[in-house]
């Protein structure tokens, strides 16, 4: 058990709970289900995994120990090499170093129990903490066996996306690209450690937590027409900043207003093709050649102590 990867973490820190069982044990069984099955060569491996049609592919019970039902994922063919090279690899280190492949993981949660339907990964997948990120599962809320996990896609929470349009073109922007680079660094704070550049109290962090995107309109950081672009209105009228512990909002106290480490990013990108002129049109995206940036921003030290001290008290 000392040697388990950290990939297992935050699942196993649940998963145990609704098991009645040792924690040992249940991480354990999906430390052998990705790792040991690196005894069959990459051609095995492949037999277990089956292109339905188009995108959509299966992936055959069997291909880890234990599943209770079939995985399914959906890659285009720029994306189903990467995938495959990605359990190459696994399948030729015996295990030693790096993720389990998020199609080992895909499998490994239709090995959980309570699970409904099948395990399914998004063209996102990629190897995560426990679930592949992009892993998509249901479990029976009746089944008393059933796994209960506020973590096991990852450890942070509410990290945003969003795709901004613009009105700019690509022959707008291919000519200033190094200097639009250059700017976005400059003014947004990136990485690990990085702090922000809005002024917080903690009175003004709490009422963004509980406000919302009310609280960036109302200090001007947004329009009011963002609203209708957000879930919830970008408020949910059940916040409670009380049930935040006072070490969360601590760490998130110095990093209002940055973008993250690791898979954040703000990318700024030209739309090559339309296959839903009516959707595209919706959200203001009507060309070929259009530039628009997409946004995915973290929840930085808050997003991961809230994680933290979930985990705690379901371990309780």
């Amino acid at each position: 058990s000392l040697s388990l990867s950290l990939s297992l973490s935050v699942l196993d820190y649940l998963s145990h709970i609704s098991l009645k069982s040792s924690p040992f044990l249940f991480v354990s069984h999906l430390y052998l289900s990705g790792h040991m099955s690196g005894a069959r060569s990459f051609a095995e491996e492949k037999q277990f995994i089956e292109r339905v049609h188009g995108c959509e592919y299966r992936i055959k019970k069997g291909f880890v120990p234990n599943m209770r039902t079939e995985g399914k994922f959906y890659l285009n063919d720029s994306l189903i090499d990467m995938m495959w090279a990605e359990l190459e690899h696994h399948s030729t280190c015996s295990g030693v170093g790096g993720f389990i492949p998020s199609v080992k993981q895909i499998a490994n949660v239709a090995s959980l129990p309570g699970i409904v339907g099948q395990s399914v990964g998004m063209p996102d997948m990629h190897s995560g903490y426990g679930f592949s990120i992009g892993n998509v599962a249901a479990f029976d809320m009746n089944d008393p066996t059933a796994i209960v996990s506020p973590g096991g896609v990852g450890y942070d929470i509410n990290c945003g996306v969003k795709l901004l349009r613009t009105n700019l073109t690509e022959a707008d922007v291919r000519p200033l690209q190094e200097e639009l680079a250059q700017a976005l660094f400059n003014h947004i704070p990136v990485g690990v450690g990085s702090r922000g550049v809005i002024p917080t109290t903690p009175d003004s962090l709490n009422d963004a937590l509980e406000m919302g995107l009310d609280w960036s309109l109302r200090e001007g950081y947004c329009w009011t027409e963002d609203k209708e672009h957000c879930e919830e209105y970008g408020r949910m009228l059940s916040a409670d900043p009380s049930k935040v512990s006072a070490r969360a909002k601590k760490r998130g106290l110095p990093q209002l207003g940055t973008l993250g480490a690791g898979n954040h990013y703000c990318e700024v990108q030209v739309v090559d093709a339309i296959y839903d002129k009516f959707a595209a049109k919706t959200m203001g995206i009507d060309q070929v050649g259009q530039i628009c940036v997409f946004i995915h921003s973290g929840s930085r030290g808050l997003g991961h102590q809230v994680a933290t001290d979930a985990l705690i008290k379901m371990e309780k």
